[in-house]
C-alpha cells in the first residue's frame, strides 16, 4: 500500500456523487496534471500522493487534510 488517503478519497468522492474523471478534471483546474487512472490508483492505494495533491484533493472534495489522512 502506497498511501493512507485512498479509501477516504473514494468515500468523499462517492458522497459527492462524482466520478473519478470528475475528480481528475477538478484537480486539473487547480493546476495538477492528474488523470482518471491516477485517481483510480490513489483510491486503491497503488499510487503515492504528494502533499500538494493532498491539499488539492481536500479542496475539490470539500474536506480537511486530516479527514483525508484518517485511518
Amino acid at each position: 500500500m502506497n498511501n493512507i488517503c485512498g479509501k477516504n478519497v473514494a468515500n468523499f468522492r462517492k458522497k459527492l456523487k462524482i466520478s473519478q474523471r470528475e475528480i481528475a478534471d477538478r484537480l486539473q483546474l487547480t493546476g495538477l496534471d492528474v488523470d482518471k487512472n491516477a485517481i483510480q490508483r490513489i483510491e486503491c492505494g497503488k499510487r503515492f500522493v504528494t502533499d500538494i495533491e493532498i491539499i488539492a484533493l481536500s479542496k475539490v472534495l470539500n474536506c480537511s487534510y486530516a479527514e483525508l489522512l484518517e485511518q
